[in-house]
């Protein structure tokens, strides 16, 4: 071969290579999440999202078949029961509450009734017309506020302001009530009256916990005589009278709530580190897999023909994005030790993630970083929406996560929403662990979001298989990074939940 022949085949071998090599985002990582496909993420999709599994309503058959699904899947990748699990089931008790159908509370010569200015959640039949009240401030009982110290409110109703002192966020005020009347019990009190103050409109509160609900249970409370219920005081004037007495006498009548309790499980599988200096720091991989159910359950418009809120987008969309890291990282195992974890409840409360965060199957301070995802829908198919994007050090990740298959990161869309507080990552992230939600693309919560969001029409067919491949691979990736990196990943300094982590993590 002569000297300018090999030149010029040696040019042209070397423009073939650079030709031939991955672009940026043309989806090429050199990992196993390239070989995912289109035909398996759609394939997971339209089971999880059929019409035979009925909405995949928390305590149905439905989700309790797709459990079984998740739970298989996984056994086949070769996955582990979690650390301490003989399955990979984490049962999760929960009871459906049907309110009182009526009731009504007088005090100070004020008549509150159930269903109009007040609510009833949970009670024992009870008819007093003159029973003791103690006012509580918070009603809290920790080691470093204790509201009942002083106070005798044995065989009395304790009535407190509804939350936590300067807490504005629902799902924290409303995850303390079980703690509240748990407080109240102890101290020997026969109820317990909130006094509903919050910004969030008292009809849509009215509405919503007037009707049969499900909520973790309460194994102390069953067969007990208490009842526990909220005043509306808009205005604060009611409260503040109530606090400057502190105790007076109510009449309390009311015919009972119904009771039912049933479990749904919490799908939980283990893949161990391959680093023996990280794989005792875990990351967990999680979303929802239930939806709302079949007609009236749903919440929204359903006809004869069609009742069904099959959950496509919400959240078999990140379901299917789960199994696929879990097929990608179960290949090509990372440094640290990862979860993964479908959770039950979160459409009515976020209730299996708390379950979990109270209950973690290894300790939180092992947990040191949770890539939750879940979504509305989506209306931008070239991105990710990221809910906590610049409020944890991982942002690097993210971006080149997304990148590396083409898309771009729309970072904490529709903040008049509050979504970061609105899934189970929020779970976790109270407790410190950095958390934040890999969503689908979208800005806003425009007519092509709501049009499926919690629908009939949210089923499988209507769905772009091309991006929700795109979006499994981005996802699975950006959990091999973050799982890879040297550092555990932190809250930036001055997030809320910032100081959570740092007494999490001793920091």
């Amino acid at each position: 071969m002569n000297k300018t022949f090999y030149m010029k085949y040696s040019s042209f071998l070397a423009c073939l290579v650079v030709l031939l090599m991955p672009l940026p985002g043309s989806g090429q990582t050199n990992h196993p999440e390239d070989h995912l496909t289109r035909a398996e993420v759609a394939a997971h999709m339209r089971f999880l999202a059929s019409d035979e599994l009925a909405g995949r309503r928390t305590g149905s058959q439905g989700i309790e078949i797709a459990a079984k699904y998740l739970a298989s899947h996984f056994a086949a990748l070769g996955l582990q029961p979690a650390p301490g699990m003989d399955s990979y089931f984490q049962a999760v008790p929960y009871e459906e509450v049907t309110p009182p159908s009526m009731g009504s509370v007088e005090c100070e010569g004020k008549i509150f009734t159930h269903g109009d200015n007040m609510l009833f959640l949970k009670a024992s039949p009870v008819n007093d017309s003159k029973v003791k009240y103690v006012f509580a401030g918070y009603g809290q009982k920790t080691s470093e506020t204790n509201d009942y110290e002083g106070l005798d409110v044995k065989g009395k109703v304790v009535v407190t302001f509804l939350g936590l002192p300067g807490e504005e966020n629902p799902n924290v005020i409303f995850s303390s009530i079980t703690d509240k009347r748990k407080w109240a019990k102890e101290e020997g009190a026969i109820g317990l009256i909130e006094l509903y103050r919050l910004r969030f409109p008292w009809g849509f509160v009215s509405k919503y916990f007037n009707k049969s609900r499900i909520q973790l249970a309460d194994e102390e409370e069953a067969g007990g005589e208490f009842f526990y219920g909220w005043i509306r005081d808009e205005g604060g004037a009611f409260g503040e009278e109530i606090a400057a007495k502190a105790k007076g006498k109510m009449g309390v009548n009311c015919d009972g709530s119904v009771r039912r309790t049933f479990s749904s499980p919490n799908v939980i599988a283990y893949l161990p580190g391959t680093d023996s200096a990280l794989r005792d720091q875990f990351v967990i991989l999680s979303s929802h897999y239930d939806h709302v159910g079949v007609g009236a359950q749903g919440g929204g418009s359903y006809t004869a023909e069609d009742s069904i809120f099959n959950g496509a987008r919400d959240n078999a969309f990140g379901t299917v994005s789960v199994l696929a890291a879990a097929k990608a990282l179960s290949a090509e195992p990372v440094r640290r030790s990862i979860l993964f974890i479908c959770y039950s409840g979160e459409e009515v409360g976020l209730l299996g993630s708390e379950y979990y965060a109270a209950h973690p199957v290894v300790p939180l301070n092992q947990t040191v970083f949770n890539l939750n995802t879940d979504g509305a829908g989506y209306s931008e198919t070239d991105a990710v929406s990221i809910f906590g994007y610049g409020r944890m050090d991982t942002d690097g990740q993210l971006d080149q996560g997304a990148a590396a298959f083409g898309l771009r990161v729309i970072g904490n869309p529709a903040p008049e929403q509050g979504l970061f507080d609105r899934s189970d990552n929020v779970s976790l992230a109270i407790k410190g662990v950095p958390a934040p939600t890999f969503s689908p693309g979208f800005s806003s919560f425009n007519s092509e979001i709501n049009k499926y969001y919690h629908q009939v029409t949210d089923n499988p067919e209507t769905i772009d298989f091309d991006y929700l491949k795109v979006y499994c691979q981005a996802y699975a990736y950006t959990a091999r990074l973050i799982a890879n990196r040297d550092k555990a990943p932190t809250w930036n300094e001055g997030d809320k939940y910032a100081p959570a982590g740092a007494a999490l993590y001793g920091q």
